[in-house]
Formats: C-alpha cells, sequence, structure tokens
C-alpha cells in the first residue's frame, strides 16, 4: 500500500506510509500493531535504542544478570481486550497479599496486612491495629463501592467517549462517581475510614506520580485515584513475568507480525502538515537525515514534544511527582513486627503513608521543600517472579516515593537526589531488623546495587517533559465536551495528526494501552 514519498535535499529518500507513529512506548506499539493488522503501511520511530518507552525491562547494573522494570513495574489498565486482539503471549499473575503497612504504635512495632482476597486474618490484621471490627466493615464497604464502580466504568474504557449523563446512567453506584468527581478525595475516604494509618493507604492512590492535595476539590486526586482502582473491572495490580519487557516486546512483535516497520535510534526532529498528510523528518544514529510522507501521523509522543515537533507554542510544563529506585538484594531483610519479608514484600509495603504524613509532605513540598519524611511503597518482583533473577537468589526492590516534584531537584538535581535516598532508606530502616544497605547486591565494579530517577532524570531518559509518568493531569473518562461525545478522545489541531499518548489522550495513564487503542479506532473508524 505503499508508493514512493519526496524527501528534502539533503536527506535520504522514504516510501509513503498510511500512518507513521512518533513514539515506540507501549501506546505507539498498540496504535501500530492495530493499524497494522488492519493492512495499513505503518512505520514507528522511536528514539531510544529499544522500544517500549517507560515499559522495559533493563540489566541497570552491570555484571549483575537481573532485569528490573527500570519504570513501570506493574500492570492494572491494560484492557484485556487488547491482549485478546493482539493475541498477545504475556502472563499477569496475582499478588497473594494486596499490601502491608508496617507501623509503630508506642514502643510496639506491628503492622497490617491486606491479603488479596480479604479473609479472616486481614479482619484479625485490622481488629489488632485499630482495637474494634469497624475500621474493616468501613474497608469493606468503601473498596466494595469502588469494585461496582469499576465493574461498570472498565466496559466504556475500550468505547468511543460517552456523555456524562450517559455514562452516570450505567452505573450502580452515581454517588462514587459524583464524590470523587467533586469532593476532595480525603473527605471521600473519612466518610469510610477512620484511622490514620488506614486512611493514608487508601489515599496513596491518588497521589502516584501526581503532586495534589488530597484536601482540595479540584478532581486532581480524585482523577488519579480512579485509574488505580478501576482496571479491567477489578483493579488489581498483576506482576508482569519476565518484567515490563515482556509486555513490551509482545506489543513490538504484534505490531511486526502485521507488517509494521519498527526503527530504533531514530530521532524524530520535525513534522509538517498538509491537508493530505504529514512529512516526517528525523536522524538515525550516526546522524543521517531522513523524510517519509504519510497520511496520518500517530503521536505517542507527551503533548509538549509534539507541540514542539510541530512548531506551536507548547502548553504549560508539566511536572511530574516522584522518587523511582530500584535495587537489587543479596537477602531480603526482616522485619521488626516478626512479619515474614517474603509474604510482605510480594505486595505493596506503605512505609510512612498514614493521612498526617501525606498531609506534612506536601505542606514542605509546596512550600519548596524536601519532604523531611517522604512517604513511599516497596515491592519486590522476583518473590512473584523469579524469571527475572534467572536462578542468582537475587531479589529485585523497587520503591516509588510521593510528594518529590521535579522542582525540588532542580537547583541541585545529584545533590537532592541523593539526600531523598537517604531520607527513604532511613526510613525504611526503622521498620527492618538490619540496616537495608547490608542487604544490598553489589554489581561487577563492588557498587552497592541502587539506582535512583527523580522526574529531572526521567525526563533525560524518557523525554517525557518534566518526568510526569502521565505526560500530564490525567483526564475523567468522559466526554469534556458535547463535541467530544462518540469520538476517541485523540483529535489535535490538525486533522492528520491523533493523539495516542497518556496525555495527549482523554483515556491515558499507567501501563494501559488505551491511547494507541484509541488512536488506532480513530483512524479505522471504529465502534
Amino acid at each position: 500500500m505503499s508508493t514512493p514519498g519526496m524527501s528534502t535535499p539533503g536527506t535520504t529518500t522514504a516510501a509513503r506510509y498510511d500512518a507513521i507513529v512518533v513514539g515506540g512506548g507501549h501506546n505507539g506499539l498498540v496504535a501500530a500493531a492495530y493499524l497494522a493488522r488492519a493492512g495499513w503501511s505503518v512505520l514507528v520511530l522511536e528514539r531510544r535504542a529499544a522500544l517500549g518507552g517507560a515499559a522495559v525491562s533493563e540489566q541497570v547494573f552491570p555484571g549483575v544478570d537481573v532485569r528490573l522494570s527500570a519504570y513501570s513495574y506493574l500492570v492494572s489498565l491494560l484492557p484485556d481486550r487488547i491482549v485478546a486482539d493482539l493475541a498477545l503471549p504475556i502472563t499477569l499473575v496475582d499478588r497473594a497479599v494486596a499490601s502491608y503497612t508496617p507501623v509503630r504504635r508506642g514502643d510496639a512495632a506491628t503492622g497490617l496486612l491486606v491479603e488479596r482476597d480479604e479473609g479472616p486474618e486481614t479482619a484479625a490484621a485490622f481488629r489488632a491495629l485499630t482495637g474494634s471490627d469497624a475500621e474493616f466493615a468501613g474497608w469493606q464497604r468503601f473498596y466494595g463501592r469502588l469494585t461496582t464502580l469499576a465493574e461498570d466504568l472498565a466496559p466504556t474504557l475500550t468505547g468511543p467517549l460517552p456523555s456524562e449523563a450517559e455514562l452516570t446512567a450505567r452505573l450502580r453506584d452515581p454517588g462514587m462517581w459524583h464524590d470523587l468527581r467533586e469532593r476532595p478525595l480525603a473527605d471521600v475516604v473519612a466518610d469510610h475510614l477512620t484511622d490514620d494509618d488506614v486512611r493514608g493507604i487508601a489515599l496513596t492512590d491518588g497521589l502516584i506520580g501526581t503532586f495534589a492535595d488530597v484536601h482540595v476539590a479540584d478532581g486532581l486526586a480524585g482523577r488519579c485515584f480512579l485509574y488505580h482502582l478501576i482496571g479491567n473491572g477489578t483493579g488489581r495490580w498483576r506482576v508482569p513475568v519476565g518484567g515490563m519487557g515482556a509486555v513490551s516486546g509482545a506489543l513490538a512483535d504484534a505490531a511486526r507480525a502485521g507488517g509494521a516497520a519498527l526503527r530504533t535510534r531514530a530521532e524524530v526532529t520535525a513534522v509538517e502538515t498538509r491537508a493530505d498528510g504529514v512529512t516526517v523528518h528525523w536522524t538515525d544514529a550516526d546522524g543521517t537525515a531522513h523524510a517519509a510522507d504519510a497520511g496520518h501521523l500517530v503521536s505517542g509522543a507527551a503533548p509538549a514534544v509534539l507541540d514542539d515537533l510541530l512548531g506551536a507554542a507548547p502548553a504549560p510544563r508539566p511536572s511530574g511527582s516522584q522518587l523511582k529506585v530500584n535495587m537489587v538484594l543479596s537477602r531480603l531483610p526482616g522485619l521488626r513486627s516478626g512479619a515474614d519479608p517474603r509474604r510482605v514484600f510480594s505486595g505493596t509495603v506503605h512505609v510512612d503513608e498514614a493521612a498526617g504524613q501525606i498531609d506534612a509532605a506536601y505542606a514542605q513540598a509546596a512550600a519548596g521543600r524536601l519532604p523531611e519524611v517522604i512517604p513511599f511503597e516497596v515491592y519486590c518482583h522476583s518473590l512473584t517472579d523469579p524469571s527475572i533473577v534467572g536462578g542468582t537468589g537475587l531479589h529485585t526492590l523497587t520503591l516509588f516515593g510521593l510528594h518529590t516534584p521535579a522542582e525540588l531537584y532542580a537547583a541541585d538535581p545529584a545533590g537532592t537526589r541523593a539526600e531523598a535516598v537517604r531520607r527513604v532508606v532511613a526510613q525504611l530502616d526503622e521498620h527492618l531488623t538490619e540496616p537495608l544497605t547490608d542487604c544490598l547486591a553489589t554489581d561487577g565494579e563492588g557498587r552497592p546495587c541502587l539506582q535512583a530517577s527523580s522526574p529531572l532524570d526521567v525526563e533525560a531518559s524518557l523525554a517525557m517533559p518534566g518526568g510526569h509518568i502521565f505526560h500530564g493531569d490525567l483526564s475523567w473518562p468522559v466526554a469534556p465536551d458535547p463535541a467530544a461525545v462518540g469520538t476517541w478522545g485523540v483529535a489535535t489541531a490538525h486533522p492528520r495528526v491523533v493523539a495516542a499518548s497518556s496525555g495527549g489522550t482523554v483515556r491515558g495513564g499507567a501501563v494501559s494501552g488505551l491511547g494507541g487503542f484509541a488512536a488506532a479506532q480513530h483512524l479505522l473508524g471504529g465502534r
């Protein structure tokens, strides 16, 4: 379906494609796979040496044969429909433990264990922590309502955008939808939960990668919270066997099988738009310039990056808000509470994420200071999926910190990052029987296996402006205005350019493929 294209002087001549996809992250690959399988000629251009964007597995530490999910590390929002449509040979595994929260009550070290399927052990843990069964009853009521909302919302994510009225009409609990949209997240949580530590566990889902005040009714925390709870109607976060790279690898294979051409080390430098198509300019690894024409451009890049390629005035710069620490351990540390570390670390371990601690950290960060106590969570992928450590006997540990926006790192990027790492390690040590640093493996050069990334590091590596993992603030999964009802939420100012990225589409965020799916459906006229 291709015809010879034109090139500008000094560039190589390339074929004309039906669609060129800018960015080989998971959304770009999903779009490419759907379009190629429909018979379109497709070219994918990826700036980095490997496909996958933030959904990659990397050997982070030299001489250590461990494939870490370097950025994104769990899967929830990826619809089963996309997996089935593209026949993706991936395995996503549930964790037996949903979460564990180590806490100190007086001089006692204890903790709250929440099973994936909550049973008597979870009930007993709530009772021991709070002194009654009331908090667990509130927990069950809250998450029961959220499960109902997830079951009703999830099927709409792979269809055209509904109107507010259409969406509300299909909800069995429209009150929860209304509350998340119109009220502060802290108030919605407090309607159901009273314990400070328990409320904090719930609130963290509204803050992953998002710098938000949970006491403000601007919907920012509510949107983040919603996306973390509705994946496939269950909200469960599952472990990709083989690491996140296995997911991106399967998507790339699906695109290739359909006939798409995938090029890495191809940095797009400009896009020209016309009434009948686009011309895309890029350079390869040795600096050779290329250009190709296409009927459509699909952008898997962040909106700010697309604006730059089109020569448009950039929108306000987004600001990511996270600290990501990747570690490899020679052994798992013990916990002062006496809980089994192999069980505890297989789920999400919440550290210093009580509601009051979240509020204090936000206030300090909003005032321009690195929080004295950084709320964070930590998790061990290798306990659920030993394949990523290849029989070495090592373990991975992934830490994700909240309320550390990009601006905090600007004046002293390396020094602030080092201090943030020092603080979270010291905080985790408070709950361990031995220092975490004593458990770190060493790389081939004898250095501890600990690597940290601030939002500025994420921006430098992945070209995500501000290091924002969602490319910008998330949107509610509903038509934002009457004109958008029945569309796929991917249109841009240029009819031949469609968005596929997290922040460029109405429904995006996390490793979901929803942006790429919507872009493909828009071009293919899907319902």
